[in-house]
Formats: C-alpha cells, sequence, structure tokens
C-alpha cells in the first residue's frame, strides 16, 4: 500500500473518531489538520502500525488545543443570539419624562440668570474657549472671566435647586 491510500484510508478513522467527540464540521477541520501533520512532520512514517497510534495521538492533542481555545473563548457559555430581547433604541417613558422635567427645570434657571451669565453659557456651548470668551466680553484679564463662569454656575445650581438632577 502507498502511503496515500494509506492516509486516504486512516482519514476516514480520524473523521469517525474526531466526530465523535465534536461536530461535524469541527471533526472535518481537525482531520484535515492532523493530515497536514503528518504530511508535513512525519513524512517518513509509513508504516500502518506507526502511523494509526501517530495520527489519533495528533488527533487528541488538537481536539486538547481546540477545546482550551473554546474555554479561553468563552464559546461554551455563550447565549443565543435568538434568545435575547431586542433592545428597544427608545428611553423607556420614565426616563424621557424625567429628562424633560430636567430641561424644562434648565430653561427655566437659564432664563432667571443675568444677560453676562447668558451670553457665558451660551459662548461655552458654542465650544468657544476661555481666551475666545475674554476677546468677545471685552475683559482684559481671563481670571475674569473664570470668576464670571464660577458665579454663573453657583447661580445657576441654586436655581435648579441645588442639584443638577
Amino acid at each position: 500500500m502507498d502511503r496515500d491510500h494509506i492516509l486516504a484510508s486512516l482519514r476516514e478513522r480520524i473523521l469517525a473518531f474526531a466526530t465523535s467527540r465534536v461536530a461535524r464540521d469541527q471533526a472535518e477541520d481537525l482531520t484535515q489538520d492532523v493530515l497536514a501533520v503528518l504530511h508535513d512532520k512525519y513524512p517518513h512514517v509509513t508504516e500502518l502500525t506507526e502511523l494509526v497510534p501517530l495520527a489519533f495521538q495528533v488527533l487528541r492533542f488538537k481536539m486538547s488545543d481546540a477545546h482550551r481555545k473554546a474555554l479561553r473563548r468563552g464559546e461554551y457559555n455563550q447565549a443565543s443570539l435568538d434568545d435575547l430581547p431586542l433592545a428597544d433604541p427608545a428611553d423607556d417613558p420614565a426616563t424621557q419624562l424625567d429628562q424633560k422635567q430636567r430641561v424644562d427645570r434648565l430653561l427655566a434657571a437659564l432664563a432667571q440668570l443675568g444677560e453676562r451669565c447668558r451670553e457665558l453659557f451660551k459662548w461655552k456651548l458654542e465650544g468657544k474657549s476661555f481666551p475666545e470668551i475674554q476677546k468677545l466680553m471685552g475683559q482684559a484679564s481671563i481670571n475674569t472671566i473664570y470668576t464670571w463662569d464660577l458665579r454663573c454656575r453657583k447661580q445657576l445650581l441654586s436655581l435648579m435647586g441645588g442639584s443638577w438632577e
């Protein structure tokens, strides 16, 4: 018997053993890996009595590696995507109401602020930096802007009831 014929018959035995332990597609992959190892690393082994135990030893190593890899990746305890509920992209009604009430409180508090604070907040929301705001407000010192910002935030927090929530 030539080596190719021996490997072809050995393939069926390897595949049958692997299929008894793992899923069919994974068993076929393992069988191909074993045959590749035998072909690449053990071309000098030609006797069936040596080739069979060697092939099954390589298969056991490959199966062990596949098992460790699956454990490491967490593949054994994954939940099926079909069993999970679809997420609703919108917030629940209670969250929406809470958000709306916070926005209403914020707008009411902003309306009670002075003109300087409203302008300062407007420019900050537009993404302007403190040096840019300093120029827009015509102030010589940037520390004045920092002080106004601190005072305006404190006043806004006070008008909001002492909490941002």
